[in-house]
């Protein structure tokens, strides 16, 4: 799999990665959620371990655990996630996550659309209250 188009978390990682606590520091995630997304069969590869068991995270799992966090703070489920990352193991399945990936396009761009009225809504409010209390000002 190509790390193109990952997100790049602007951050170096030295010889034998970072610690879980330096990666959730690095991401802006509880730690806790780094080892769920391990657990759950999320992430792109397993995660490496050094000679304690702990675990250690290279720029290439950042990148995927970034791509994670963006496709989330989209809407994107976990079951969704995890074919996702299912299918980004196995060569020439790119017809099957790009149908995915359209498809979670769609649902964003209706949320997009669902929160733009939201938007309207609250400005007309502000504009009647607005001009409530100018009218109260003179």
């Amino acid at each position: 799999m190509s790390d193109i188009r990952l997100p790049d978390v602007g951050t170096t990682v030295p010889d034998g990665g970072l610690s879980i606590g330096d990666t959730a520091t690095v991401l802006g995630l509880p730690v806790e959620t780094l080892r769920y997304y391990d657990r759950a069969g999320l992430l792109l590869d397993p995660t490496p371990r050094d000679a304690g068991g702990r675990r250690r995270y290279g720029t290439a799992d950042l990148a995927w655990i970034a791509g994670l966090v963006m496709l989330r703070e989209t809407g994107m489920s976990i079951a969704d996630i995890r074919v996702i990352a299912e299918l980004s193991r196995t060569p020439g399945t790119e017809a099957e996550r790009l149908v995915l990936f359209r498809e979670h396009r769609k649902r964003v761009l209706e949320k997009i659309a669902q929160t733009q009225r939201h938007l309207a809504a609250i400005d007309a409010k502000i504009a009647a209250y607005e001009a409530a209390v100018e009218g109260t000002n003179e």
